[in-house]
């Protein structure tokens, strides 16, 4: 006797690659934490690349928003565009992305909004960076490296 069979289809998530993905699939993957977003420091030394609790200038704070998301490029020129391509390029995207979950064959965390369904989850479960960060600019570049924060966690 075999299992019965459902009435519903897999999610795309599941059954197509990041490259077989429409631009709305692709887009639908992000989370809105606003993690990818926050200013970034590099070691010279060691290339290391640390996180820090000051939004880029485009991100509501409140929100973890872009504020300007369809032509961020012309107002922060190194805002970095995630594509398939690029994905595995970029060493430090958070651990908890869904795009680097996925890259990586980890799936979607249960809190992620295409499985909870509803946007706040990603607040609920800690991942959000909206009213935790400080807006670009409020902070003296020498004071940055007392500003970097693990947004690592998962």
């Amino acid at each position: 006797m075999s299992a019965p069979k459902s009435n519903s289809a897999a999610p795309f998530y599941e059954t197509k690659s990041l490259d077989e993905m429409s631009q709305a699939e692709w887009e639908s993957l992000c989370d809105g934490c606003g993690k990818c977003c926050v200013l970034k420091l590099e070691d010279i030394d060691t290339k290391e690349v640390y996180s820090t609790d000051i939004g880029c200038k485009l991100l509501d704070c409140a929100s973890a928003q872009c504020q300007n998301y369809e032509k961020r490029k012309t107002y922060v020129p190194d805002c970095v565009v995630l594509t398939p391509e690029t994905l595995g390029q970029i060493s430090w995207m958070p651990k908890s992305c869904a795009y680097r979950r996925l890259h990586e064959g980890r799936g979607l965390a249960d809190w992620h909004p295409l499985i909870s369904g509803t946007p706040d989850s990603v607040a609920r479960a800690g991942h959000s960076v909206a009213g935790r960060i400080f807006p670009e600019g409020s902070v003296d570049d020498a004071d940055m490296p007392d500003h970097i924060v693990d947004w690592d966690t998962e």
